[in-house]
């Protein structure tokens, strides 16, 4: 189900804490969406530059206004005083030389000269009948932006039926205020029409000019099919490289979030999370991540099922001692015999005492670590203290402690209370294994980067095949005159355990003096 919902819902954060097995996320969209999206964006907005070409078609529209408007008064000079037929020709040789169509009409509005009826027209609206995709693509371009940009609508040409002035309303404006009027049409294949009309000298006649600016509509599809090509081109990259981008993102983290989904529904012993060794980016890392915190825990699952047997076997057998106890008491007659009975079974429940305190200690020391705020301590006053209050308490029995100290002043970063205990385990180890009336030497050295605590006694020493099993919980190899139970196998395991907490390190070793002997070396990083 989890991975179904995995699946549906894409890279989603798990809820904590909730009988479903389904996976929210803070989005509404997936991160391959979200990565095509940032890719394409910018992309989409420079399209939206296709739409501003609208403005420059406008610019070249309105210069060609101001163009035909003096090619019409210019012309309308020049036909002013000509005769007849210097006028004709006239309008045939500029029709020519500029792609345009003139006609002149007399006082009373009458067509009377037509530069296409004096000569080969110079120029022929285009046929959409005939059009190929392409064009009728640029066609429905044109009308889209046209659209989206709200150009104001154009009045499309159509050639009137009676070629009188009168059907032209340009050529009425002119006539009336004796002005040149110039008029935007719209051919059926987009293209512009401009028209002109200017009087032409004082009888009452006037000039019509009419050119197809196809050249501005080529000019405006030519820099939007530029444009639309370049644009496609980089959004269909972009889009391949978003997709590329994604698919090596998104994957990893789907297997990730497949095996903690697995880790988190209690398969984790199943699971194995993939570390990306290929990947030296922050992927790759994320991976390594994962899959270090997996094995982490499942040595912290181990670590707890160990702790827990552990726990059981050490308890079982004083509880099974107290248990034979009391059950014999009522049984037994003899007055010596009850009280050797009374006096185990006292002995009992003070080393389950002992046993439940010492791990009940050593359960909470993570937890109280991970909370505790750390602060500055000198230690060759804490152990001096520490010492001071022993030998207050009788505690080190008849042995004597020395303390040596080098270097530099001792301080490290540390919880007081959880030092203090590290070192009474040292010392308390160090007087059980040492002989009567033995010195136990104590060193406190600083280097400047670590500050080292070495607790060294006169003991049978440590083999070295069993200087790392001294800190297994419950192990315990006491002297053969110590009674037993009077230790739980904790204290050392204890002690590494706070060591490590604050950054630093337990061990044991051999004397260096060559005598017989055990050191146990305690180094903190240096405050």
């Amino acid at each position: 189900m989890a991975e179904d919902a995995y699946q549906s819902a894409s890279l989603e954060t798990p809820q904590v804490g909730s009988g479903s097995e389904t996976l929210s996320g803070g989005g509404r969209f997936s991160l391959t969406a979200r990565i095509l999206v940032v890719n394409i964006l910018p992309l989409a907005l420079l399209g939206g530059g296709l739409f501003y070409i609208d403005s420059y078609r406008t610019q070249l529209i309105n210069e060609r206004f101001k163009l035909a408007r003096i090619e019409a008064q210019i012309t309308a000079e020049a036909l002013a005083g000509a005769t007849r037929e210097r006028q004709e020709a006239l309008l045939v040789q500029i029709g020519k030389e500029q792609g345009m169509r003139l006609r002149m009409f007399d006082a009373e509005g009458l067509l009377w000269a037509d530069s296409f009826a004096l000569d080969e027209p110079s120029f022929e609206f285009d046929d959409i009948s005939d059009d190929t995709w392409d064009q009728q693509f640029a066609r429905w371009l044109d009308r889209t932006v046209d659209t989206i940009v709200s150009a104001e609508a154009v009045t499309d040409y159509v050639e009137p039926e009676a070629q009188t002035a009168d059907a032209w309303p340009e050529l009425v404006r002119a006539r009336e205020e004796r002005l040149s009027q110039i008029t935007l049409y719209d051919w059926e294949d987009g293209t512009p029409v401009i028209t002109a009309a200017a009087p032409v000298g004082l009888n009452g006649a006037t000039l019509l000019t009419v050119r197809n600016a196809v050249d501005i509509t080529a000019t405006v599809r030519a820099a939007r099919t530029t444009l639309v090509t370049a644009v496609l081109l980089v959004l269909f990259a972009s889009a391949m490289l978003s997709l590329y981008l994604a698919r090596t993102i998104v994957t990893p983290l789907r297997e990730l979030a497949r095996a903690a989904i697995k880790v988190r529904q209690g398969r984790e012993r199943d699971v194995e999370v993939p570390r990306l060794p290929e990947r030296s980016d922050e992927i790759g890392l994320l991976a390594r991540a994962v899959s270090d915190m997996t094995g982490a825990l499942r040595q912290r699952i181990d670590a707890v099922d160990s702790f827990a047997a552990d726990v059981a076997h050490e308890i079982k057998n004083p509880l099974a001692s107290l248990r034979s106890a009391i059950e014999s008491l009522p049984r037994v007659k003899d007055a010596e015999t009850r009280r050797e009975l009374e006096q185990i079974a006292t002995h009992d429940v003070r080393r389950i005492d002992r046993l439940v305190s010492e791990i009940s200690d050593a359960s909470r020391i993570d937890a109280e670590m991970s909370r505790a705020t750390l602060e500055r301590i000198d230690m060759v006053s804490l152990v001096r203290e520490i010492i001071g209050s022993r030998e207050h308490r009788a505690e080190n029995l008849d042995h004597r402690i020395e303390l040596n100290t080098r270097g530099f002043a001792a301080h490290v970063l540390g919880v007081g209370a959880r030092l203090e205990r590290v070192v009474e385990n040292l010392l308390d180890n160090a007087v059980s294994f040492s002989p009567p009336e033995a010195p136990i030497e104590v060193t406190i050295d600083n280097d400047g980067s670590c500050v080292t605590v070495v607790v060294c006694d006169s003991g049978p020493g440590i083999p070295e095949n069993s200087r790392e099993k001294v800190f297994h919980r419950f192990h315990s190899v006491r002297p053969e005159e110590e009674d037993f139970g009077n230790h739980s196998g904790l204290g050392l395991a204890i002690a590494r355990a706070i060591a490590e907490a604050h950054d630093g390190s337990l061990a044991a070793e051999a004397r260096p003096d060559g005598k017989s002997g055990a050191c146990l070396r305690f180094k903190l990083p240096a405050a």
